[in-house]
């Protein structure tokens, strides 16, 4: 194996590693807010986007990017959320194609009721990756990334 190989081949290590963890948090996440919210995953990181706008609202593509998902995919999300009395659409008045979403009290009641919840899973699972030799190094580096975010913000 050459030092090219090499390289390719620590960059495979880490995105399997990393792909390790995401499925380690999401399953976590999916089984918390499932069962004390009647949450998934995509749909509470929908409505922590939607939370984060202070009050304002979010073009549907701009929700889609926040929640990595296909314009249809949000679309479909957003009827059912939309559906469960959580969020609202709005037409926007200088473009007729555009479409905003925002929450509803209903939803934004659910929302802070489901964040502890996800918090608190969310700090369960990364301390139990901590304390495995191989998911340690992606454990810090995250919380690497997070601190200096905080300490900014």
């Amino acid at each position: 194996m050459g030092i090219g190989d090499d390289a390719v081949e620590v960059r495979a290590q880490g995105w399997r590693t990393l792909a390790a963890l995401h499925g380690l948090i999401e399953t976590a996440l999916e089984r918390s807010l499932g069962e004390a919210a009647s949450l998934s995953v995509v749909e509470y990181t929908v409505l922590d986007a939607l939370d984060r706008q202070d009050g304002w609202h979010m073009r549907m593509q701009q929700l889609a990017r926040a929640a990595a998902l296909s314009p249809s995919a949000t679309t479909r999300l957003v009827n059912r959320l939309e559906d469960r009395g959580l969020l609202t659409r709005i037409l926007c008045a200088d473009d007729r194609r555009g479409i905003y979403t925002e929450l509803t009290p209903a939803g934004r009641e659910l929302y802070e009721r489901a964040r502890p919840i996800h918090d608190a899973a969310l700090e369960r699972v990364l301390e139990d990756a901590a304390a495995q030799p191989e998911l340690a190094p992606v454990v810090e580096a995250l919380h690497g990334v997070a601190l200096p975010a905080l300490a900014a913000g």
